[in-house]
């Protein structure tokens, strides 16, 4: 048993549709007694293609303790109902950046002598669509022209509306929000209304931004230079976004919390690779855990093909300066 993200089902609000069912080809979920039923902890991927078909809101993501997925048991589980099926299925990992996983279904595939599907582009609902930044063109930031590289996967496509499925992890690309610094708040001058209320400015220009629900290939990351930060970085260091985040495309992570390792590798190598990221900058705590980031990268970027530029810098515990290294 493990720690990780799985679809919870909110019985009250389910009526029994079937959507959901239709939209999960890994076939996690069925519909019996007139409700939608998680039948296998390990079919179900956690990524939630199947959230944005329920029009009643009665599916989430959570985190717990469950059974780890199962690529060959969910091929196993999906074969029956035809090759489209099981190209969709791998389209689906694809789209999320799921390397390890789409490398165990290839294996899989190919010692059943079977081919495995190349799509012409994705259509997983969930996390494939980038809306173009909401600023005008020649306010965008260009990334710097870098040497073209191919891809072993279709590149996702680009919409200029909202991606349907998984709502809080649709890909978007935004301006960063100008304002001024101004004086620090009493707790009281930052309550809604407030006369310090939104005086800050934010220098976040994507979302998503938490590592498992990232795409590395969104076109935001290409070219772009990258932070990534634990979790805890942004709430010791008052200076975060004007000090870390200014000019950097961010991804969050907690290398004490965090599940699945191996697929915070892929990820991170995507970037590298595959967005050709200009540089990337760690930045940690001064606490023992939070070296096991710094790790993670190095020996992320020790395995890609490419090579880029790796700092590390180090926050403070009580907010105190950051630490180069």
């Amino acid at each position: 048993m493990a720690k990780r993200a799985v679809i919870e089902i909110d019985e009250e609000k389910c009526d029994g549709c079937g959507l959901c069912a239709g939209g999960c080809h890994e076939g996690a979920l069925r519909i019996i007694d007139g409700k939608a039923r998680l039948v296998g902890e390990s079919l179900c991927d956690g990524l939630g293609a199947c959230i944005g078909e329920c029009p009643r809101g009665a599916l989430r993501t959570v985190e717990r303790e469950v059974e780890e997925y199962d690529e060959r048991r969910v091929l196993e589980n999906i074969l029956p109902k035809g090759m489209n099926t099981v190209a969709a299925h791998l389209d689906h990992l694809r789209s999320h950046g799921q390397d390890t996983w789409l490398a165990q279904a290839r294996t899989y595939l190919e010692e059943r002598g079977l081919s495995v599907p190349e799509p012409a582009a994705p259509s997983c609902g969930c996390d494939a669509s980038f809306p173009e930044p909401r600023v005008a063109a020649a306010a965008r930031r260009e990334p710097p022209a870098r040497p073209a590289v191919l891809a072993p996967f279709a590149a996702p496509r680009i919409d200029n509306g909202m991606s349907g499925g998984c709502p809080g992890s649709a890909a978007r690309s935004f301006s960063a929000v100008s304002g001024s610094a101004g004086p620090a708040a009493s707790p009281a001058a930052g309550r809604p209304g407030g006369a310090a209320a939104g005086n800050l400015a934010s220098r976040l220009e994507q979302w998503p931004v938490q590592l498992h629900l990232v795409n590395p290939r969104a076109p935001y990351f290409r070219g772009a230079d990258l932070l990534i930060a634990a979790d805890c970085t942004a709430f010791a260091c008052g200076a975060f976004h004007q000090a870390l985040l200014a000019g950097r495309r961010l991804v969050i992570a907690c290398p004490k919390l965090d599940h699945g390792r191996e697929v915070y590798l892929d990820k991170i190598r995507a970037l590298i690779d595959e967005s050709q990221v200009a540089s990337v900058t760690v930045a940690i705590m001064e606490v023992p855990c939070c070296g096991g980031l710094s790790r993670l990268v190095q020996e992320a970027a020790g395995s890609a093909s490419r090579t880029v530029p790796v700092s590390t810098v180090v926050v403070g515990i009580e907010g105190g300066g950051l630490t180069w290294m």
